[in-house]
């Protein structure tokens, strides 16, 4: 149903909110770049990485819980593998007066979208999807994308081939690590 007030109210309530960075020193980074290697890691093997006691380990991977930095332990997926190895970007365009977020929700609920955004400039969104051939994604485009009410327009990007992965989270982590003060490698073992 068309909203007149404002198309982008509701965008609040479905997306992140943001978050101020959390404060963290060497022990920290360096317990997150192990654990992006391997999160399988034992709290013992990554005490002794660090150099620091399996208690400290413990009580900073549980602050570190606790204050959203990590929030679950995934395994990576070979997509091709499962069959979805076609990746696919959507860019979306709202009809005027409708709830962006509406479209945001109905997007989000369909299984093979992995990804929804709202972005600024000429589109509303980008929503990446996983099919297995250009017939699952017609299918999808036809029988749940394009029934969405307020889709005034959609571009559809199949992705041809991509780059092997890329350890964004350890560089980023290292990244993060040479800003510290007095960037030694290891914090104190507290």
């Amino acid at each position: 149903m068309p909203r007149r007030d404002a198309s982008l109210a509701g965008v609040v309530e479905v997306v992140a909110a943001p978050r101020a960075p959390v404060p963290m020193d060497a022990t920290d980074l360096g317990l997150l770049r192990l654990l992006a290697k391997d999160a399988r890691m034992s709290q013992r093997q990554l005490a002794a990485n660090l150099g620091v006691s399996g208690p400290t380990v413990g009580e900073r991977m549980a602050r570190l819980e606790r204050s959203g930095v990590i929030h679950g332990y995934s395994v990576q997926v070979n997509w091709e593998a499962l069959g979805f190895g076609v990746p696919v970007y959507l860019s979306v365009t709202a009809a005027a007066g409708y709830d962006v977020a509406e479209i945001m929700r109905s997007l989000w609920e369909i299984t093979e979208v992995d990804d929804v955004t709202l972005v600024t400039g000429s589109l509303d969104l980008l929503v990446r999807l996983r099919v297995r051939d250009d017939t699952h994604l017609r299918t999808i485009l036809l029988s749940q994308v394009w029934q969405i009410p307020g889709m005034q327009g959609t571009e559809t990007m199949i992705g041809m081939a991509e780059m092997p992965p890329k350890d964004t989270l350890t560089n980023l982590l290292t990244q993060l690590q040479s800003e510290l003060p007095n960037a030694s490698g290891h914090g104190t073992d507290t």
